[in-house]
């Protein structure tokens, strides 16, 4: 049986077999008085309601609803999240505003280790159910698919024990979920000395082979940058993981130019994320590779830093999608809502361009832009209504969100 969505304002960018970049991303397909039938939680067909229902039965309709014109865009993607942690932090979100350096607040038992040592003490049920809050507080602000990251274990079987986390929330929850391998988050102390044997004793030769092995995760990421990954450490660890199978990602340039959004290029990356540092040769060598800049304005917010240039990395014709990058440290943010609001007040880009850099971007920078991103024929059924006449309102509405009502594959989840 079918389900009829009628009579709405329907915004959605459209799918053309690659992620939108330039001019592109600014394009967003309106259609006034629309309607959608969905079959099986997927889009049949979308459009004026006469070609929609065009040999059609009545009794075919399980489901009828009337959205009485409102705003409806698809379902937001996020794709850069940590939200698989154990324990919030803070505290030390407190002692940045107090001007206290990193080092000190390292020294103090704070930073990324605080949330290695919580994961390795927090037992699975517990790691799940506080991830799971997160989670479905994500989806009750609009957002129907996400990436989630493991990178707070660093060891071999932390790191396993996050991934079945993330495969239990994808199974747990309304949400789709894409899980990344992040071994390479930072390096453990017992290598700060030698760190590449960590690089090439326990991330490539012990924990890619086991990752792979366990059969969850499906990109790896690495963050390439001054005091954690270089490039050339970088290189290798990706390099094995594409052998091994892994689609890549990488953390690229978030505080020093290091030449990460270059190996991005290099590398043919699905994305690189961050980038605030990145020089123009890179990213538009990135834009030349296809590989998409997935830009984290909250992150910035959070950590009082200059946002990424996000009207030029656009204009230089780079595929540009945003996301929360929601953690317990830099960024304890899960709110598409606001990403968005940031994209366009900070970032400098249009509303069409923020509403395609959440969706269908977001969808390729994940690589599930066959399903997801747009609400076109065979793609799910994964949309938002919206208080508001227009996409306008996600940045309007400040220090709220618009998002009335949340629909997965057809069904109202939130």
């Amino acid at each position: 049986m079918k389900k009829l969505y009628r009579n709405m304002r329907l915004f959605t960018a459209v799918d053309n077999g690659r992620a939108l970049a330039g001019a592109e991303q600014g394009k967003i397909s309106e259609l006034k008085n629309a309607s959608m039938l969905v079959s099986n939680g997927v889009v049949e067909r979308v459009g004026a309601e006469d070609e929609v229902m065009k040999g059609i039965c009545g009794r075919d309709i399980s489901f009828e609803k009337d959205f009485g014109g409102a705003c409806v865009i698809p379902g937001f993607v996020d794709p850069h999240t940590h939200i698989c942690f154990a324990k919030r932090r803070e505290d030390e979100f407190g002692m940045r505003l107090a001007g206290l350096p990193y080092l000190e607040i390292l020294a103090r038992g704070g930073g990324i280790l605080s949330s290695v040592n919580a994961v390795k003490e927090t037992d699975e049920e517990e790691l799940f159910r506080r991830s799971e809050r997160t989670v479905l507080a994500a989806l009750s602000k609009g957002t129907t698919t996400i990436e989630i990251k493991s990178g707070y274990g660093l060891d071999t079987e932390a790191e396993l024990k996050m991934l079945r986390v993330i495969e239990r929330i994808s199974k747990e929850t309304p949400l789709t979920v894409v899980p990344t391998f992040m071994g390479a988050h930072a390096v453990p102390p017992e290598y700060k000395s030698d760190p590449d044997k960590f690089v090439d004793e326990i991330l490539i030769k012990e924990m890619l082979p086991k990752v792979k092995a366990q059969g969850i995760a499906r990109f790896c990421d690495v963050f390439c940058e001054e005091g954690v990954f270089s490039v050339e450490q970088s290189r290798r660890l990706l390099k094995a993981a594409a052998a091994m199978g892994f689609e890549l990602k990488i953390h690229a340039d978030e505080v020093n130019d290091l030449g990460g959004a270059g190996l991005a290029a290099e590398l043919h990356t699905t994305s690189a994320e961050h980038l605030l540092a990145a020089s123009e040769e890179h990213l538009k060598a990135m834009g030349e590779a296809g590989t998409i800049a997935v830009l984290l304005p909250a992150t910035a917010y959070s950590l009082k830093k200059p946002y990424a240039n996000g009207r030029n990395i656009v204009d230089w014709n780079v595929p540009v999608a945003i996301a929360t990058d929601c953690n317990p440290g830099s960024c304890f943010c899960e709110s598409m809502p606001f990403v968005f609001g940031l994209a366009v007040m900070k970032m400098n880009m249009t509303v069409d361009e923020a509403l395609t850099a959440s969706t269908l971007n977001a969808a390729y920078a994940i690589g599930l832009a066959d399903k997801v991103g747009s609400l076109q024929p065979g793609k799910q059924a994964d949309f938002l209504v919206l208080d508001g006449e227009t996409p306008v309102a996600l940045a309007y509405h400040a220090g709220s969100t618009s998002v009335m009502e949340v629909y997965k594959l057809g069904e109202k989840v939130a």
